[in-house]
């Protein structure tokens, strides 16, 4: 066992608190629907960018690069001045939803290098240029563009060109678990001589200003001076901290508090105010920091000029009154600490990173270490959103009718998996179920633990509905926590039989609650709404009435077929669930045989061979007739049943039996309870799929061709036969675009008109593999389509496993695909081994898109690279704690 399992495995049985310290702040608390008491739920207006380094937050922090403890009431972060930029670079910079002519959008570059797990070490990287920051360019050209037109980019401002940029380093490493030490190298890449200001920041989160009390509600704290290296930190609920600095230090203190006077013409409460180092540092009001000493919110200020090429360094620790660190020499053991834990977190990775190129290695080191960053502090109370706080006048009462209100129980105070900290700083639940795949090579006790999390109390809806996500958690998302909690049971051995157990109790619940409210006619078809698809039908999905869809059904059968093998599994252990499996069996045969049989054909269209949504009315259905990832998703929901297995299960088997004797129909319309050898042979496999074999046959005709949806860089979320044949309907057009969406459906910054996307491409890998497991090399097809090239569905599926794998890798030029035009990865070394996880991919370059550091589900790419190579080494530190 390693010495990063060994800490996992004590923070685990909770003989060590290895994680209270993580990258846990969010890198844009702003413009969040949890900051905005608006009368109508303009978030993006209410609290913005440029209010934000004035006013103090409600419910959490943000920050560059920063740090704190699980319930951010105490964080580190770094901001910086070049001496020309009009503001304190305090925090990331983007364009909101309404600026940006794909949505909103950061305008930074920003890099996660490394991370352990239980983030003993860290290390991550901003980019600083050196000339002032081209805000109003940013705004302006952005605005001035169409949706037609590629988004103006930070890299495209030139502001980076002949390297006139500092590389700002943070890097952490813990002595103990209540022991953080920090390093922050600055290095002047450019020509020329610079000057730049470094400020590392301790701020209080601001609990006491709102007029309640209670849990999470702490008074004031104090950060102290007590000379010119060393702070002193008290916090009620936190306890006393010291923070050291190695070289001697000019200390500046205010309050982390709203400056009233400045945004709404009333009495500060405090005359230092949260905006104190900006008006210093920028503005020379000397009268707005307390040369007392005192305060809540605290920088290191320091000046610097850097020759060309020269860097300097400067370090921290900071450590809780009580830990083995010598207050009078706290950085004689600074170095072996550091040196130490790079080398365990190395070993730890080494481990589960075997028989892969060096190239591999680094793209699915850094996708875990952006993984691991991504966690964040979320903080949500409806309740008390909804109801305002005492120390303010209160909301309107319109307010309950904006957003979120029969969300009342929902009480959210965790660390929590986030797709983008920047992008989207609040969780999307099905985003989260991918995102614990890749967790649970690293990390497989967060996996469950988040999947548990989402099925709490606190959590799900008292109906059974698992939330969406914060701009409406009554938003439906595609149901993949089943398949999540299967997946990552099986990765972790099939040991822990109490976290399958306690997760398929509420997994019923939610169950339920999608037969009960999305077939509203009872016979088996569901809707569903966008379903996490974005754009990706000819109009908005989730106000569409009479509308029968091929994905929603599918993603129900697919719910269903997982419920089936997880009660399959409990029925092992608790007899009694042994009718719950013949429950779901049956409920899946139900779903699959209505989706390719109700009213005639179902949601198959013979003539395309295809499936496809309807619009129904009282008297016919009309099918869309568009393939997209509508259609491939009833591929996905395929079951392999063991005799072994079922063997075990008398009840079960006997249930199963009358079926196979009563239903034969089923057969011709689906591929129902086919043995692959013997029926007598304790090895044979039944297949449960939604096609029959030629209807599979005739998808993956599509699915493969290069002209339809096979890219070079994966499977395309809609067929590029609509490049030149666009479908229309009642006016409107659907037509193939591989970039950035033409349009403003769903705030316009996704795109599932023909982009590549990462967490159904791993599903559709993932299903190739389970028929293949059941045809073997006797079902072959044409990859490509047309190329004469036959190959089985194992081989099809590390096909296009390699090329998503291929958007990251250098070719012969030294250009990875995901990077798009910015010439820096390419040539500049200090680009060129720097990756972004982009949220999607352009369906015919592999440029990435959307969200610049969604390492959350494009992190599967460490998934893919390590499942090609049938090695999975998972840390077995808490692979049985429960």
């Amino acid at each position: 066992m390693t010495e990063e399992e060994s800490r996992l495995r004590e923070e685990y049985t909770r003989s060590k608190n290895w994680k209270r310290w993580g990258p846990y702040v969010s890198e844009r608390q702003w413009s969040t629907v949890r900051e905005d008491y608006s009368q109508d739920g303009d978030s993006w207006n209410y609290f913005s960018h440029d209010e934000a380094r004035s006013r103090a937050y409600r419910w959490g922090e943000d920050g560059i690069l920063g740090i704190c403890d699980r319930q951010c009431r105490l964080t580190f972060s770094l901001a910086m001045w070049n001496g020309k930029d009009s503001i304190l670079k305090e925090r990331l910079y983007g364009l909101t939803g309404e600026e940006g002519n794909h949505g909103e959008d950061v305008k930074e570059h920003y890099f996660y290098l490394d991370s352990s797990p239980t983030h003993s070490y860290m290390k991550g990287l901003y980019k600083y240029p050196q000339s002032e920051y081209p805000y109003p360019d940013l705004v302006n050209t952005n605005n001035n563009r169409s949706r037609y037109e590629s988004e103006y980019e930070i890299h495209d401002t030139g502001i980076f060109d002949k390297s006139r940029y500092f590389d700002v380093y943070a890097e952490y490493s813990k002595g103990s678990d209540n022991d953080i030490l920090i390093r922050l190298k600055i290095v002047n890449q450019g020509p020329d001589s610079a000057h730049i200001h470094i400020i590392p920041t301790l701020l209080y989160r601001n609990t006491w200003a709102w007029g309640r009390e209670g849990e999470g509600y702490w008074d004031r704290p104090t950060i102290e001076g007590k000379d010119d290296h060393l702070l002193c930190l008290e916090h009620d609920n936190l306890g006393k901290f010291h923070f050291a600095a190695r070289e001697a230090t000019e200390w500046i203190f205010t309050n982390n508090e709203t400056n009233n006077e400045k945004l709404f013409s009333s009495l500060n409460h405090t005359p230092y105010t949260k905006d104190a180092f900006h008006r210093y540092i920028i503005g020379g009001e000397e009268k707005c920091i307390n040369f007392l000493k005192t305060g809540t919110k605290v920088g290191a200020l320091v000046k610097r000029q850097v020759e060309a090429g020269d860097s300097f360094t400067l370090d921290y620790r900071l450590w809780m009154d009580g830990e083995d660190v010598d207050i009078d020499s706290p950085f004689g053991d600074f170095e072996d600490i550091f040196q130490k834990r790079i080398l365990e977190t190395d070993e730890y990775y080494n481990k589960i990173l075997t028989n892969i190129s060096a190239d591999q290695y680094n793209i699915a080191r850094q996708a875990f270490a952006g993984l691991l960053w991504t966690k964040q502090y979320y903080n949500y109370s409806i309740k008390e959103w909804l109801e305002g706080d005492p120390s303010f006048p209160k909301p309107s009462e319109n307010r309950e009718d904006v957003r979120n209100s029969e969300w009342k129980h929902l009480h959210n105070r965790d660390i929590i998996s986030m797709p983008d900290k920047w992008e989207y700083p609040w969780y999307a639940s099905w985003d989260l179920a991918f995102h614990m795949i890749p967790f649970t090579y690293i990390d497989p006790y967060f996996a469950k633990s988040q999947l548990v999390l989402f099925l709490r109390e606190w959590y799900m809806h008292p109906n059974g509905m698992i939330p969406a996500y914060e701009y409406n958690f009554s938003d439906v998302n595609p149901p993949v926590h089943a398949w999540a909690v299967w997946k990552v049971y099986k990765m972790n051995g099939k040991t822990d039989i109490n976290f399958l157990h306690r997760c398929f109790l509420k997994l019923i619940l939610n169950f339920t609650w999608w037969v009960n409210m999305k077939d509203l006619n009872g016979n088996n078809i569901f809707s569903g709404g966008f379903l996490g698809l974005d754009n990706i039908s000819i109009f908005d999905r989730s106000h569409t009435n009479g509308l029968q869809q091929a994905d929603a059904t599918s993603w129900v059968a697919f719910f269903c077929s997982n419920m089936l093998n997880i009660s399959m599994e409990l029925a092992k252990h608790f007899p009694a669930i042994e009718d719950i499996a013949s429950k779901f069996f049956e409920h899946y045969v139900a779903i699959v045989d209505s989706m390719n049989s109700f009213e005639g054909t179902g949601l198959w269209n013979e003539e395309d061979g295809f499936y496809y949504d309807q619009l129904k009315n009282d008297r016919t259905s009309f099918p869309l007739r568009i393939r997209s990832m509508v259609g491939l998703i009833p591929i996905c929901a395929v079951n392999l049943l063991k005799r072994n297995v079922i063997d075990n299960l008398p009840g079960f088997k006997k249930r199963m039996n009358w079926y196979i004797e009563n239903r034969e129909d089923l057969h011709q319309s689906m591929s129902y309870l086919l043995p692959d050898k013997d029926e007598n042979s304790p090895k044979c496999k039944y297949l449960l799929a939604i096609p029959t074999e030629e209807r599979l046959r005739r998808v993956l005709h599509y699915m493969l061709d290069e002209d339809e949806f096979l890219s070079e860089f994966g499977i395309r979320s809609l067929s590029k036969y609509y490049e030149d044949n666009p479908y229309t309907f009642n006016g409107d057009s659907v037509h193939y675009i591989p970039g950035e969406s033409d349009t403003g459906m769903f705030g316009g910054n996704s795109n599932w008109r023909g982009p590549i996307w990462f967490p159904v491409n791993t599903l559709i890998i993932e299903s190739l593999r389970k028929y293949y497991r059941y045809f073997g090399d006797r079902f072959q097809v044409e990859c490509p389509t047309h190329s004469g090239n036959y190959m089985n569905l194992l081989d099809i599926s590390k096909e296009i496993s390699s090329r998503l794998v291929k958007m990251f890798e250098p070719d012969k030029d030294g250009r990875r695909p995901a990077h798009g035009r910015v010439q820096q990865f390419s040539n500049d070394e200090n680009w060129k081994e720097l990756l972004l996880f982009y949220e999607y991919f352009d369906g015919d370059t592999g440029e990435g898109l959307g969200a610049s550091h969604q390492t959350g589900w494009t992190a599967l790419i460490s998934h893919l690279i390590i499942n090609n190579t049938h090695d999975h080494k998972i840390s077995t530190a808490c692979s049985n704690v429960h």
